[in-house]
């Protein structure tokens, strides 16, 4: 479950901002790492324990929020979840936001849901641009050693 988590907050990391199209080569983390539009998720994702899980094989499928994302939730929501106590609660979100596999944006049909890390599931809309539970994707098919990134403009959280 920790190994899911890391690669979920990973992933998130990743997606986050265009700048990440440079990536192959790289593992999500490493992707995520590189670029400063994810610093939120990737200080997420190692206050989770979810970096070696986001570095490890895979294939993940990540859909990663940006700075800008988190920074909408409403205030104090990112510094509690980053305390220690909500280590459980951080991960669970983190985990919400990869699916396992390498779903790339051709394989995505409107309507469609798919299993997250985190064991719920997410629907994917295509009509008037791509979304995951209604975050748009602004950055698609960001390819890593381990799977691939989407970048989105919202966190989704689980029910």
């Amino acid at each position: 479950m920790l190994r899911r988590t890391c690669l979920a907050l990973t992933a998130a990391a990743l997606m986050s901002g265009p700048v990440l199209a440079d990536g192959h080569g790289k593992d999500i983390v490493d992707i995520a790492a590189g670029n400063e539009s994810f610093s939120t998720l990737v200080a997420a994702v190692q206050a989770a324990g979810l970096v070696d899980t986001l570095k490890g094989e895979g294939p993940f499928t990540v859909f990663a929020p940006t700075n800008e994302a988190f920074a909408a939730l409403p205030e104090g929501t990112v510094e509690d979840l980053l305390k220690p106590e909500n280590k459980g609660q951080l991960t669970a979100v983190l985990t919400y936001h990869v699916v396992p596999g390498k779903v790339m944006s051709g394989d995505l049909s409107d309507g469609m849901t798919a299993a997250t890390v985190q064991g719920g599931e997410v629907t994917i809309g295509t009509s008037g641009g791509v979304t995951v539970n209604g975050a748009n994707v602004v950055q698609a098919d960001i390819e890593a050693t381990n799977g691939v990134i989407h970048v989105i403009d919202a966190v989704i959280l689980p029910e």
